[in-house]
């Protein structure tokens, strides 16, 4: 029989300063920050609420928003340095969510719950735990009296799952840069991986990460009565459109970090898989060894550019022959590639009889930062104490981020390790996203004596 309780239950368990983080966790992951019908201002308000019972300031903390987003607002914190010659370090995380239907879900999406060793939520993963690492960290810092030699700040926006929702990061980078100014930022994108048996297999540092852009498919036609169908039909067109995208592949790439990245995996995975690494590696044409590897759907995205559907809209009557089928076909575009590239493509796989055309927005063009041994050695130092033994490899992220509105106004941006997820992604974007509690508490001590290790 399997137990569902809330997690406040087993949260008696938990350390003191486990059970203040879990507080806030809990917290933020039950605030609704969905774009329909969520709100991000009112999360940022209750970080802003624990920051203020820590000792922080008024003037320590900026909240920002914009009349025609109320809802989309967040917080900006500042804890000073007693080093003025050392430029501050920022921590990035974004409030918002993606949208969870209750009906779909096995457990309701906006109440935590603990089953199995796992903590069960929209966000547990994307982005709320890390955002409540970061906000944790800095009260943390606060009560105990530390004193930083590096300005530690600390970012918390809105916008981030959906490309044509106010973005803060995006705002913060165009109207208060000064704000955010720093030599580099920690984000999602790193983390951890377990093995199928939840076995820590590896960590990640993120340097780099591919670019998304949304591309509409459109097939038309008159229509007319369904009782005397004709071969011209929109749905089927734009189907076999789809069917055309799914079916191809786009080429291997590697960059300096993905290439890193795979020698150390093949090193740490001997037998079929690590071979077939290793041919690719000195062939990426070697089409059997990217058919082996890709079956790892991690990998297969780390290879090249992806598309895919994602969203259908089609017909207007039951009994009419349809006169408009849509889609939405969503790319993550490799480095090196472009838009326009990615674009052209489509438009081929498409055909004549499906229109496709670009996106707006077009966001920024990811620039990977530099394997910064400033960056990557205290990484590897404080990876050593939490997780002896495990490799940190660099590693590319296949999702988007707000790093790249950083990235554009100078900011270097890193996805920070130490937050494991299972191979299966633990649900991240889909139904039933969980954690595992393990992961939780461990990553949370990892990130804190990360920052500390950057800001002293």
């Amino acid at each position: 029989m399997i137990a569902l309780l809330p997690a406040a239950a087993s949260a008696q368990a938990l350390r003191p300063d486990q059970q203040a983080f879990f507080g806030l966790y809990k917290e933020l992951i039950e605030t609704n920050t969905t774009l329909s019908s969520g709100s991000c201002t009112q999360a940022a308000a209750q970080i802003g609420a624990r920051l203020k019972a820590a000792g922080f300031a008024d003037g320590d903390i900026t909240y920002f928003s914009v009349p025609e987003h109320p809802k989309d607002g967040g917080i900006v914190a500042v804890l000073p340095g007693s080093d003025k010659h050392a430029k501050p370090m920022l921590l990035l995380g974004h409030l918002d969510v993606v949208e969870a239907k209750r009906a779909d879900w096995i457990r309701d999406p906006f109440k935590l719950i603990e089953e199995d060793g796992y903590y069960y939520a929209r966000g547990a993963v994307d982005d709320k735990a890390m955002a409540a690492v970061w906000a944790d960290s800095l009260i943390r810092f606060k009560t105990s009296g530390y004193k930083p030699k590096r300005t530690i700040k600390l970012a918390l926006t809105c916008g981030e799952e959906t490309t044509f929702a106010f973005n803060g990061a995006q705002w913060l980078a165009a109207n208060k840069p000064d704000l955010i100014a720093a030599e580099f930022a920690l984000n999602e994108g790193g983390g951890g991986r377990y093995d199928a048996n939840g076995k820590p297999q590896l960590l990640a540092i993120q340097v780099g990460e591919k670019a998304a852009q949304n591309y509409t498919f459109e097939a038309t036609n008159p229509g007319g009565h369904s009782s005397q169908p004709t071969p011209e039909n929109a749905i089927y067109e734009l189907a076999d459109a789809l069917e055309a995208v799914r079916a191809y592949e786009f080429p291997v790439k590697f960059t300096d970090t993905t290439r890193a990245f795979f020698g150390a995996t093949a090193a740490a995975m001997p037998g079929p898989v690590g071979d077939a690494i290793n041919r690719l590696l000195a062939n990426p044409e070697d089409k059997a060894a990217d058919a082996l590897i890709s079956r790892d759907k991690a990998m297969h995205s780390t290879l090249r550019t992806t598309c895919v559907a994602t969203l259908v809209n089609a017909g207007h009557a039951e009994n009419a022959l349809p006169q408009r089928a849509t889609a939405n076909v969503n790319c993550r575009i490799f480095p090196g590639e472009t838009v326009e590239a990615t674009f052209a493509k489509l438009k081929e796989l498409a055909g004549p009889k499906v229109k496709v055309t670009i996106n707006q927005p077009i966001r920024p063009t990811a620039i990977p930062p530099s394997l910064d041994p400033k960056i990557v050695g205290p990484a590897k130092a404080v990876a050593a104490k939490h997780f002896p033994g495990l490799p940190i490899l660099p590693l590319m992220s296949t999702g988007a981020t707000d790093g790249i509105f950083l990235q554009a106004i100078g900011i270097p941006v890193y996805g920070a390790p130490g937050i494991f997820v299972d191979t299966d992604l633990n649900g991240i974007h889909g139904l039933n996203e969980r954690i595992r509690t393990k992961s939780l508490y461990e990553g949370r001590d990892y990130l804190y004596d990360l920052v500390k290790a950057y800001a002293g």
